[in-house]
């Protein structure tokens, strides 16, 4: 009896021990809305648009959560992960975040900077020699024949290690706009899975750059070569260092570059057909891994995983007693970056990406996400020092420090990332009640 009893009692302490650590990887969720001061009326706002949108054909699911003072309040899954398959949407499915990874990328780099491995004054070629005479391509008209020519220009200055985070480096996106620069990116396939880092910083070692450094908001692949730099000085690959030094110490159990196993793979989200083309919008093969290991895209995430990193920031870099950054550097990257007078991308460029920088719509640049640095002149609702960004195939999120409020969408519907981006901040704003 007096054995039975010890066993029973090691078996409870056991469970209770289970339930803890479990508990430590979750989120709370709170008793109501109401009690974080969210109306859950205004909130299934949220739900009549997304459920309605799914049985329109506008997307094919989604993912919702919203937390207010590190609770959640809404968390729910709508339509499907795959409907051409019937599978049905769920809380935990798996969905390609794109250029939601960048911010992965610059916590990389703050965190080495923190250990003084890296130093953001310094030029990238301290780190990248490679990256020391790179030119400038301009565009000139030949008097006499009239034909344009690039002619390649000496840098003003070198770009450094902020300018990369910051998007001032001079390097672009060949898929967005036009420039003869821009045809010079394209040609040489930069967004080969086949290539390492290192290969990928060669090949822009021969390209001349889009700006002279540090005169124009320009969005880039400027966080690909910060991944490179973080190889360099970590000593370690790219994708070894997010997984040992965020995604584990954070129990982001389902965030990595590539969805490894079954049951991740079941769990993966896919866009629906498109009735114009008939066939599903193109996405990157997250079932296998690839060489290329980017710094600007290519993680898989749930909304429960990006909602653990994005408390994190919220905390000051602290998640359940793990601290990964000090909260002055939490600050630094939370802060404006883009100095008055800069030049911005081109108006096809920022029609693509609204909201970023721009001193007409009040918003700047830290080092991986926008801020919203006047609000009085954003035609979206938000406090002063609002961060956030989206991902191309869907995926956004946005922290609200001064309302302690967290809100990501998840979902893969491409067409939809600004739609979505917009109404998602308007919905969750004005579901404050106190």
């Amino acid at each position: 009896m007096i054995i039975t009893k010890r066993i029973m009692m090691m078996a409870t302490l056991f469970f209770i021990l289970v339930a803890s650590i479990a508990s430590a990887q979750g989120i709370p969720q709170a008793t109501n809305s109401e009690e974080v001061g969210l109306s859950k009326e205004r909130l299934q706002r949220i739900s009549e648009w997304i459920q309605t949108d799914v049985n329109k054909g506008v997307v094919p699911g989604a993912v919702v959560m919203v937390l207010r003072k590190g609770k959640i309040a809404y968390y729910e899954a709508f339509g499907y992960r795959d409907r051409e398959k019937n599978i049905p949407m769920t809380r935990n499915s798996i969905f390609r975040i794109a250029s939601m990874t960048k911010p992965f990328t610059s916590l990389a780099v703050m965190m080495l900077a923190e250990e003084g491995k890296i130093q953001l004054p310094l030029p990238v070629s301290r780190y990248l020699p490679e990256f020391k005479d790179l030119k400038v391509g301009v565009e000139k008209k030949d008097p006499a024949s009239g034909k344009t020519e690039l002619v390649l220009e000496t840098a003003n200055r070198e770009m450094t290690v902020q300018d990369l985070l910051r998007h001032t480096s001079g390097i672009t996106y060949g898929i967005f706009g036009k420039s003869m620069v821009k045809d010079l990116y394209n040609k040489a396939n930069l967004f080969d899975w086949n290539q390492t880092n290192a290969e990928l910083v060669t090949k822009f070692s021969q390209l001349p750059l889009q700006y002279h450094p540090g005169t124009t908001w320009d969005y880039s692949m400027s966080t690909d070569i910060l991944a490179r730099i973080v190889e360099i000085t970590s000593g370690v690959d790219f994708d070894t260092f997010i997984a040992d030094r965020i995604t584990k110490p954070l129990k982001l159990t389902d965030t990595a570059y590539w969805a490894e196993g079954a049951d991740r793979q079941a769990r993966l989200a896919e866009p629906q057909i498109d009735p114009a083309t008939g066939s599903r919008p193109r996405v990157h093969d997250v079932t296998k891994k690839q060489k290329w290991v980017p710094g600007a895209m290519g993680l898989v995430s749930t909304a429960h995983d990006y909602a653990r990193f994005c408390l994190m920031f919220l905390n000051g870099g602290t998640l359940d007693g793990v601290r990964l950054v000090s909260r002055k550097t939490i600050e630094h990257m939370t802060s404006n970056h883009i100095p008055p007078g800069y030049k911005y991308a081109s108006p096809m460029q920022m029609q693509i990406m609204w909201p970023s920088p721009s001193m007409e719509t009040g918003q700047g640049f830290g080092l991986g996400f926008s801020i919203n640095c006047e609000p009085e002149r954003s035609p979206l609702p938000g406090s002063k020092g609002t961060y956030y960004w989206t991902g191309i195939y869907g995926t956004s999120f946005f922290v609200e420090p001064k309302e302690e409020l967290i809100a990501i969408m998840m979902n893969q519907a491409p067409a939809q990332t600004r739609p979505y981006q917009y109404r998602m901040r308007h919905y969750v704003l004005q579901a404050i009640s106190d």
